[in-house]
């Protein structure tokens, strides 16, 4: 008579999930804000993978966990499993949908560099469906389902569409009042929350001692505080990959026209950039940076 005794279970993959992200990054909180859940629902699914396995991965203590020996060891297992479980969910969505796209940008590139580069890219690659998602971070994109990511980083971490400069820009009724940098104090200056540093690595430069002290409201959205430059509302330090549009119309004009380089770039990466549709969106993209 055969037997059929019940197999051993494993623990649930969510709790390797859960174990991986927050080893990898170095927390419950970290992992909970990657895997979108709450860090005790991350804690709970980790205690629950160490009462199965029967031993501890970190160290409790009083400032946070800490990742212990077996949690270290166990950790590169980890990471490369999740890769390969991400290669392959990857590589199941290129075959099943080729000509599907993601991009995921930064929301201002998204916005303001690649909204109005999209009617021309649909025009020359009619076959392709592109999305995109605008994100605040770069995704991993050996885990993420993005096939390529349009930032502002560093010009090594991938291809260089633009580098990145700035210079004030405004309004041309608000420019008419500005004569020398001087001026500047005299007018709101706005700024981006992400990019607070705008100003001073300006003035530092075009100014050096002799930079007026400034004042001005301050955005969250980068895209919304070039509308309000082009509305009238004060001086904008710009980013000019991202302005070229404004500056082109007339909408902005740029009061004091040096530009100073901030060391970064408007940089594409894509994780399989020899595939062919990707090849030729890339393509697209790169020639329409020119």
């Amino acid at each position: 008579m055969p037997v059929h005794p019940p197999r051993p279970t494993g623990p649930p993959l969510n709790a390797l999930r859960a174990f991986e992200a927050a080893a990898r990054l170095g927390g419950f909180s970290k992992a909970a804000e990657e895997l979108c859940v709450t860090a005790g629902a991350v804690a709970q699914q980790i205690k629950g993978l160490e009462d199965w396995a029967g031993a501890a991965l970190f160290d409790r203590q009083p400032q946070g966990v800490v990742l212990n020996d077996l949690g270290r060891q166990v950790l590169p297992l980890a990471e490369r499993a999740f890769d390969q479980l991400a290669a392959t969910v990857q590589e199941i969505r290129a075959v099943a949908s080729p000509n599907r796209l993601h991009i995921a940008a930064l929301p201002a590139v998204a916005q303001l560099w690649l909204s109005p580069r999209l009617p021309a890219i649909r025009r020359a690659l009619p076959d392709l469906v592109i999305s995109v998602t605008a994100l605040e971070q770069v995704p991993n994109l050996a885990r993420d389902p993005f096939d390529l990511t349009l930032f502002l980083g560093d010009p090594e971490e991938g291809q260089i569409i633009a580098m990145d400069e700035i210079l004030p820009v405004c309004a041309p009724a608000v420019a008419e009042g500005l004569a020398q940098i001087a001026d500047l104090a005299q007018v709101p200056c706005l700024s981006d929350s992400s990019w607070s540093q705008d100003w001073a690595v300006w003035l530092k430069v075009r100014a050096g001692a002799e930079a007026p002290q400034l004042h001005g409201p301050v955005f969250s959205l980068y895209a919304l505080a070039v509308q309000e430059a082009v509305n009238g509302a004060g001086v904008l330090m710009g980013h000019q990959s991202l302005i070229e549009q404004d500056l082109k119309a007339g909408r902005l004009v740029c009061p004091f026209p040096q530009a100073v380089p901030t060391g970064k770039a408007l940089v594409l990466t894509a994780r399989n950039p020899m595939r062919p549709p990707l090849a030729r969106l890339i393509g697209e993209l790169c020639e329409s940076g020119l």
